[in-house]
This record gives C-alpha cells, sequence and structure tokens, in this order.
C-alpha cells in the first residue's frame, strides 16, 4: 500500500498555504485507490500447459487491458487454492501497452518454456502503413517467482520461464506498441529445433541469391546491353531484401530495430524500383513509345523519394512501396501482353515470368493483409521470389548467347570478310602497277599517325620503318614480284611519332594478271607487339636469374667459355673464378621468411655488383649461391684482397624493421690456368673450394688446391653414410648450459647434433640436417634426439640434489611436427626416461608453427598434456600473430640473438624489453640466446629475463663435460 503519511502530516503555521494543494492531491489519490480496489475485476483464464505440446500459440489467450499512466492493476488467474489475487506492475517505459496472460502446470514435473514474441511478421503485417517490426517486450513480470530471464535472439523477444509443479503464474508483458502479432510459447528445444530448419532454409535462399546476382553481374561485364545491368540491379536488390527479412544483415552488421525498420522500408522501394527499371529495360519501351520512358522516369523519381521519406517514416515509404511493386507487377503484364499481341518477340517470352509474378503478388497481398496466417507462408514466398528473379536470369541469358548473324547463303567472298572481321586483322594491299599501298585506317590508328600518312609509295614506308628492318623488307618484296608467286611472311617494325616502335606481322600473297605478271600483293598486318615483348621477356628469362636479373648458371658458364678461349689467345689473361655461398641462410629464411629471405639476397647481390669493374661479370648459380668471374685483378695477392672486400661487405649488417641482420658466406676460389680445362671443372673446383670452407666453420676464404679433390664426397655418398650414421654412432649429442640468471646457477641444457664423419670431421647440422630432411632420415634423427637427450636428463636428475630440477631442450622439426606419430614418439620416450614433468622441452619456432595454426595448437596441446614442456624459439623473427600465440600452450620464449646483441649504436633493440614483458603478460618464462658477455647478463636480469644461454657461460659440450659442470658449480651438488 502506498504511505499516505507524508501526504496527511501537519505543517508548520508559517506554511500552511502552501501545504493546501499537497494536501488536497493527497486524498485524492487515497480517493482514486479505494474506487480501483472496489472495482470489480475479471480473473485471467489460465493456459494448461501440458508437458507434451511443443508450442502453444497464447496471441488470443493474452488479455490487452486499457490503463492511462505507467502502472496496471491486473487480478491474477485462480491459484489451486481457488484464490484470486490482485497485482500492480510499474512500467519501465513511458508507454501504457500491456498483455497479460496466466499458465498452469497441473503436473508433478517442473516445466521450462520460452515465451517468443517475433520482432516481424509478414503475415498480417498490414499494406497501408504496415508493421516493420522492433522490439515488441519491454519485460515480463511474473505473479509469482522469478522474474523470466531474456533469452539473445536478434528476431525475437524470448524470454525463458520455470513452472512448478502445481502452480499457476500469471504473467504481465510491458509492450513498446500497441500491435503484439504474435505471442508463442516454446518447448525450448522444440524451438531451437524450428530456429535451426529455418537457418539452413535461409542460408540455401541466400546462398542461391548470391549466385543468382554474381551470375547476372556477370552477363553484365560480358554483354554491355542495358537489360543485363538492370537483372543485375534487381538480382542484388532481391538479396539485400531477403537478407534484411531473414535477419542476415542484421548478424553481419551491428543493426538496431530502429535502423532494421528504416532498411526494410528502404529495401522495399529498391525492389520496387529495380523491377521497374528492369521491365523498362528489357522490353526497351522507349523504342515504341516516348511516354513509356516518361511515365518510367517519375515513377522512380518518386521511388527515389520515398528512399528519403523512409528515414523519417519507414512505415508511410514502406506502404506506398508495396502499392508501387503491386502496380508495376499488374500494369507491366498488361504492357507485355499488349506488346506480345504486336508481334515483339522479347514480350512474349516475358509473358510467363510475368504472369508467375503476378501470381506472387497475389499471395504476397494476401499474407500481408493477414488472411493467410500460416508462419511458413512468409520464407516461401521470399524463396518464391527468389525463383522468379532466376526466371527472369534465364530469360535473360537467351538473349546473351543468342546468335545476330543471319543464316543464309552467303558467298565465298562474303565469308572471308566475315572472317577477316572476326580475326581483327588490318588489311594491307599494294597496287604495283601503281606502286601505292592502302592499309587499314586502325593501323595508323595505332602508330598515333594521321589518316593517310601510310598510303603511297612502297618507298615510303621505308620512313617509318626500322632501320634494321628495311633492307629485309625491300628484299622480300622484290623477291615476290620476281618469282611472281608464294606467300609473304614478314615481321617488322613501326616507328610512333613518340620515337617507340611496335611489331607487325605481314602476311600476304601476290594477284598476277593476265600477262603473268603480278600486278598486287594483298594480305594482312597484325598487331604482334605483345608477342614479340614475351618472347624477348622469355628470352631473358632463360639465362637470367627473376630474382636479381643477374646470369643464371647457364649464360655464366657461357660467357666463362668464351673468356677461356679469349684466354688461349691472350696469355696475360688469367680469369679467376670465385663461388660465394652464404652460411646458414635457410635459418635466415625460416626466422623471416621467404619474402625478407629475397629482399636480402637482392641486397647483396647490388653489393656485389658495386665491388665489380665492366670485365668482371657476377652471375647468381642457385638459391643463396653466387660465382663471379674476375678479369680486373690478376695479380694472386690483389685477387685475395678483392675477395676480403666481398667477406666484408656480405658481414656488412642489413636493417630489417629496426633490426639488424648478420650474414656471413663461404668464399672459394679457383685460378684458371691457361690449359685446356672446361668451364664446367673449373667452377666444379671452385665450388669445392667453398665447401671446404664451409666445412671448417664457414666465413672463410679458401682457394682451390689440387688435394681438396682427394676429399670431394658426392651427394649420394653422403646420402648413405648419414643413413648409417646413427648405427654406427657417429651422430653425437652436445649440451650447451641454460643460466639461471638471478643466482647464476645452472637450469638446464640445449641439445645439438653434431656428426663426426670418419673422413670428412665433424660436421655442423647446417651441413646435414637440411640432407636429413630431403631423404626422409629426420624423423629418425629428432627421435634419437630426443631419447638420448631425455635419457642423459633422467640420470642428471636422479644423481643431482637442488631445489631447482634441471630440463633439457631439444629441436623439433617441421617433418616431425607434422607427423600423427610424434604423440606416440614422444609417450614412449617419457615412459622409457621418467623424467620430471615438463623438463623435457621441445623448441619449435614461429615460421614451424605457424604453417598450419590449427593442427599446430591441438598438436601442442597434446603433447603439453602428455608431460612435455614447450619452448617457442627464436621469438620474434617469424611472422607470428599474437591472437593464435595465445591458443599456443608454450611455456617458454627463447629471445633469437638478434635482439640480444648491441646495435652498431651501442644500444640493444628497444623491443627487448617488450619481449620479455610479454612473455610474462602470457605466463611463460624468457630465455636470452646469444649472451656472450656479463654486462649482457646482468641487463637481461635487470629487465626481468630469467634465463639466459651463450658463450659466456659455456659453448656446447659433451655429456661427461656437462656432468663435471654440474658438479663444479657452486650450487649445484652431485651425489656420490
Amino acid at each position: 500500500m502506498p504511505d499516505y503519511r507524508a501526504y496527511l502530516t501537519a505543517s508548520r503555521p508559517t506554511a500552511g498555504r502552501r501545504q493546501l494543494p499537497r494536501v488536497l492531491a493527497a486524498l485524492l489519490f487515497i480517493c482514486a485507490s479505494l474506487l480501483l480496489a472496489l472495482t470489480p475485476a475479471r480473473a485471467v483464464d489460465a493456459v494448461n500447459v501440458r508437458p507434451d505440446a511443443a508450442a502453444i500459440d497464447l496471441t488470443e489467450a493474452a488479455e490487452r487491458p486499457r490503463v492511462e499512466g505507467d502502472r496496471v492493476q491486473v487480478s491474477t488467474a485462480p491459484g489451486p487454492d481457488g484464490i484470486i489475487r490482485r497485482i500492480e506492475v510499474r512500467g519501465r517505459e513511458a508507454g501504457n501497452n500491456w498483455a497479460v496472460f496466466a499458465l498452469a502446470n497441473t503436473g508433478d514435473e517442473q516445466i521450462d518454456r520460452l515465451i517468443v514474441v517475433p520482432h516481424y511478421r509478414m503475415v498480417g503485417s498490414g499494406l497501408f502503413w504496415p508493421d516493420l517490426g522492433l522490439s515488441r517486450v519491454v519485460t515480463v513480470t511474473p505473479s509469482a517467482g522469478e522474474r523470466p530471464e531474456r533469452q539473445d535472439s536478434a528476431t525475437a523477444d524470448v524470454f525463458r520461464v520455470t513452472l512448478d509443479p502445481g502452480s499457476v503464474v500469471t504473467y504481465v508483458l510491458e509492450l513498446r506498441s500497441d500491435n503484439l502479432p504474435q505471442l508463442y510459447l516454446w518447448e525450448p528445444d522444440a524451438y531451437k529445433d524450428k530456429i535451426n530448419s529455418f537457418t539452413l532454409y535461409y542460408g540455401i535462399v541466400i546462398g542461391i541469391a548470391g549466385l543468382l546476382a554474381l551470375f547476372l553481374t556477370i552477363l553484365f561485364v560480358v554483354k554491355g546491353s542495358v537489360m543485363f545491368p538492370a537483372a543485375a540491379a534487381l538480382g542484388w536488390a532481391v538479396l539485400v531484401y531477403i537478407g534484411i527479412d531473414f535477419g542476415f544483415w542484421g548478424k553481419v552488421f551491428d543493426m538496431s530495430a530502429g535502423a532494421e525498420r528504416i532498411w526494410r522500408a528502404v529495401g522495399e522501394c529498391v525492389l520496387a524500383a529495380t523491377l521497374l527499371v528492369f521491365l523498362f529495360a528489357y522490353l526497351n519501351l522507349s523504342r515504341w513509345h516516348v511516354r513509356y520512358a516518361h511515365i518510367t522516369v517519375a515513377w522512380l523519381g518518386g521511388l527515389a523519394a520515398l528512399i528519403a521519406v523512409a528515414l523519417y517514416d519507414p512505415a508511410v515509404a514502406s506502404g506506398i512501396a508495396r502499392f508501387s511493386f503491386a502496380g508495376v507487377a499488374f500494369l507491366g503484364f498488361a504492357v507485355v501482353v499488349l506488346l506480345s499481341m504486336q508481334g515483339f518477340d522479347r514480350a512474349v517470352l516475358l509473358i510467363p515470368t510475368w504472369f508467375l509474378l503476378c501470381v506472387w503478388t497475389v499471395a504476397a497481398a494476401l499474407t500481408v493483409g493477414g488472411f493467410v496466417t500460416n508462419d511458413i507462408v512468409g520464407p516461401a514466398l521470399l524463396g518464391g521470389l527468389v525463383l522468379i528473379v532466376m526466371l527472369i536470369g534465364f530469360t535473360v541469358m537467351q538473349h546473351a548467347f543468342a546468335g545476330s548473324i543471319t543464316h543464309g547463303i552467303v558467298s565465298d567472298v562474303e565469308r572471308r570478310a566475315l572472317a577477316l572481321t572476326g580475326a581483327g586483322d588490318m588489311i594491307w594491299d599494294w597496287d604495283v602497277s601503281s606502286d601505292k599501298v592502302y592499309t587499314s585506317p586502325e593501323t595508323e590508328q595505332m602508330l598515333g599517325l594521321k589518316r593517310g600518312a601510310l598510303e603511297g609509295s612502297a618507298a615510303g614506308w621505308l620512313e617509318v620503318l626500322h632501320p634494321l628492318d628495311r633492307d629485309r623488307f625491300r628484299a622480300a618484296l622484290d623477291g615476290v614480284i620476281e618469282q611472281r608467286r608464294g606467300r609473304l611472311v614478314q615481321d617488322f617494325r613501326l616507328r610512333t611519332p613518340d620515337g617507340h616502335y611496335l611489331w607487325f606481322a605481314l602476311k600476304a600473297r601476290p594477284v598476277v594478271g593476265s600477262d603473268g605478271e603480278v600486278v598486287r600483293l594483298v594480305g594482312t598486318l597484325t598487331d604482334v607487339t605483345e608477342f614479340k615483348t614475351a618472347e624477348e621477356r622469355l628470352l631473358h628469362d632463360a639465362v637470367h636469374d627473376n630474382l636479381t636479373g643477374l646470369p643464371n648458371r647457364q649464360l655464366f658458364l657461357d660467357r666463362f667459355e668464351a673468356v677461356l678461349a679469349f684466354a688461349k689467345s691472350d696469355p696475360a689473361m688469367r680469369p679467376t673464378v670465385i663461388v660465394i655461398d652464404l652460411d646458414r641462410f635457410k635459418q635466415v629464411n625460416d626466422s623471416v621468411g621467404m619474402a625478407v629471405g629475397d629482399s636480402i639476397l637482392l641486397t647483396l647481390a647490388r653489393r656485389l655488383i658495386r665491388l665489380l669493374k665492366p670485365q668482371d661479370t657476377l652471375a647468381r648459380l642457385s638459391g643463396d649461391q653466387f660465382a663471379l668471374i674476375l678479369l680486373s685483378e690478376r695479380d694472386p695477392g690483389r685477387i685475395i684482397a678483392f675477395a676480403e672486400n666481398i667477406r666484408r661487405a656480405i658481414r656488412s649488417p642489413i636493417t630489417f624493421n629496426d633490426r639488424e641482420i648478420f650474414l656471413t658466406a663461404s668464399i672459394g676460389l679457383c685460378l684458371a690456368d691457361g690449359q685446356s680445362a672446361k668451364s664446367e671443372e673449373i667452377l666444379k673446383d671452385a665450388e669445392l673450394a667453398m665447401y671446404h670452407s664451409k666445412r671448417i666453420g664457414g666465413d672463410r676464404i679458401e682457394v682451390f688446391k689440387a688435394a681438396m679433390r682427394a676429399r670431394k664426397s658426392d651427394r649420394l655418398t653422403v646420402e648413405s653414410e648419414l643413413r648409417r650414421s646413427i648405427e654406427r654412432e657417429e651422430i653425437k649429442i652436445l649440451y650447451q648450459p641454460i643460466i639461471r640468471l638471478e643466482d647464476r646457477t645452472i637450469a638446464g641444457f640445449e641439445a645439438l647434433a653434431r656428426w663426426d664423419h670418419p673422413k670428412l670431421g665433424r660436421l655442423s647440422p647446417a651441413e646435414f640436417i637440411t640432407i636429413a630432411e630431403e631423404i626422409g632420415l629426420i624423423v629418425d634423427l629428432g627421435n634419437f634426439m630426443l631419447d638420448r637427450t631425455a635419457r642423459q636428463l633422467s640420470l642428471w636428475q636422479r644423481t643431482t640434489r637442488s631445489h631447482e630440477t634441471l630440463f633439457a631442450s631439444v629441436n623439433v622439426s617441421s617433418r616431425q611436427l607434422l607427423r600423427q606419430d610424434l604423440i606416440q614418439d614422444l609417450r614412449t620416450v617419457l615412459a622409457r626416461s621418467s623424467v620430471t614433468r615438463g623438463t623435457l622441452k621441445l623448441e619449435l619456432t614461429e615460421s614451424m608453427v605457424m604453417e598450419n595454426p590449427e593442427h599446430a595448437a591441438q598438436l601442442l596441446t597434446r603433447l603439453r598434456e602428455l608431460g612435455a614442456g614447450l619452448a617457442l624459439d627464436d621469438f620474434g623473427t617469424g611472422h607470428s600473430s599474437l591472437s593464435y600465440l595465445q591458443r599456443f600452450p608454450f611455456d617458454t620464449i627463447k629471445i633469437d640473438q638478434s635482439f640480444v646483441r648491441m646495435s652498431s649504436k651501442g644500444t640493444r633493440p628497444v623491443i627487448l624489453r617488450s619481449i620479455i614483458a610479454l612473455a610474462h603478460d602470457l605466463g611463460m618464462e624468457a630465455v636470452a640466446e646469444g649472451v656472450e658477455t656479463d654486462s649482457d647478463a646482468v641487463e637481461l636480469y635487470q629487465m626481468g629475463c630469467e634465463y639466459a644461454q651463450g658463450f659466456a657461460f659455456g659453448q656446447p659440450m659433451t655429456a661427461e663435460a656437462a656432468t663435471k659442470l654440474l658438479a663444479s658449480h657452486g650450487r649445484m651438488e652431485v651425489a656420490r
């Protein structure tokens, strides 16, 4: 009950006159409340909700009380005890539209149901001032129990209600308008099935409409007639309209209820306008009577004005647009029939389609008028509209592919003329007797010459011919005249006024007179400039590198053969071949990507070109391998100095995205001795010297010696020896310490592979990992590394005592990551070694996991569940996405050494601190690679980095040396 004491409290005598209106207002309010309380009210009839009822229509069962103000008082339905109660509900929004209904659960089970009030229904929406939809229900207030919970839905107001066994609940709905098109009570699963079924149907219809609109647009691009863009516009208009009605655009764009009403009204206006435009364009009405054009323009102007009206009053615009659509349909059908009676073929073809459109319009009018109330009618009508547009598209297609050549008897001359016109060639005719040349105007137009500039004597053509083509042109004409037979096929270049040349192909035959002499030479001219340009480009690409533009291996050997031929006649000429191969360039490609790697190669090529003189030749032999023919230097000392300049030029850092990339190269030299050695042999000797330089560590210059041939090993031999290297225990595992920066204790090791070749010595991974990947041995090699590292780690963990557990990390190749057997292999290794969970870490690069992020995310999660640790190697050098990085279950980030090293200005990259902070924000630990000094370690610890790895703390060592290091380390005691 309202508190009336505030109105009856006595006021001070000095303010009596001011309080008198308030007292009177309080008395009036009390009287009104008593009258409302004494007024008899009919209780709401409760609707019995059966558990087996999928949906109940409550539209007719809901009462619509009329009240003034923002409060409503209703009598509840009689409860199980027969008592009728009276409740009062206050509105949340300024309105006086309400709906009341009651639900009863007579069973002994709790029932969950959904109250569904759709925003828009085509059924019963109306012709005049149609209801274009909006959110209907503000809130639902129950007479008992908790307030129903609103469910997320873009097309309806949905509230979940729960009915206890034997309960009767009255619900009061506050409405935004006085129109309540439909009120249903749905079983949740049944409503979900209905929505899913309609969603599938909507998707199919929208897909068909989209493909139809795209097809009509392509047809418009192919055919330029007016009817084709009109049909395409109609197709897109239908697509947009059904997308609005199906709620598709509301899912794509954040569209409010008010904006949806505007878009629906605008869509109906555009649909009527495009239908009118298509009818006018297809029937070509302006050809028959000019009044048709005037009527159409005025009609379209009115529809365009309706679009502006829709921004202020969508209902008015929609109602007029619906009548306009019906007018286009029925008046258009009358015009089609009229023109068909006059023998217009297009109108005859359009009769079936337009008749179906009229039938569809009648069905739509019955639906929006409320004469047909089935929920399926609305979607079915929109699907029928798409089918009608499809029939229109088929009708238009008949004209798109109809032939335009009259079928009849034509002479041979006419066929030749048609063929010449179809080929697009230009006519070339030389009247020999009068020495006058005629060519099609297109020739002079292409060259940018005035009309008639090429008409004259044959000698006049020599002025516009390329100087190198003039003699051939003159000789070809003279030869045909002298022989009086044959066929002239000639390619030549004609000059344009700006000095450029275009290529033309002349094909002509002589016409012999009665006296046996050639009287005419007639043929065609064809522009072959693009063909010649492509031919020249192919010839250039055949002997040049596509990336750098340098000569390739074939052109290099050809030039070297020529140099050797000159060297035989000139003993003073001693050419030198230099082969340059970049060290570890594959890792650079894996880190920064192929595109950046190509840019690096292009930069290095330009650096090397600047060192050369005109008589020298630089070529690119393969991916990261270059070769050089040096003729400008002959003294051995100066040749070595030149090679040193090349090495320094390559070592200069390359700046990329505020970071510096350092490269080195292995360089091999071979001096030609003037004997009859072949170019391929000298090049192979230089390559052998280069391989020797790479084998002993790279970043060196080696001069070929005959003794190097004794160590020469071909690829097949290396592959076969690599296959047996694991069995022979030639693959050794070295361990590089990883230090905890907080107390400088050993936290773990990174396992690195080395191949102790019986003849070539110890080989680094760069010399055999690529071969192992190519021959499929990388999987066996990776499993070998995992097994041996896990065994050694297990031994260290059992024999050491420390408050921190040692860990070991092993690199995983992309071939291993893509295999489904990796999980089983890891499970076997962990079961065999029994290492502490999370201490055997698998290192993967960014580029590796980003090749297939979805697969990688699933696989890494399963690896983490098995008990393996995961480290992201070379972080910051790839092109990963932070959104994907959050999905990958890495526990460690290894910062690439390029971010740790000092720049040329003596400062560290600014991004280093951000990478460490990012790792901590993602819940990961950071390991800095390439730490070379103690000051580096101090600065990294101040930045928050937990671990460091580099030559400052130890080079890769054997397991025995690592064990001794653990024993000698201050905070690690080895149990004996």
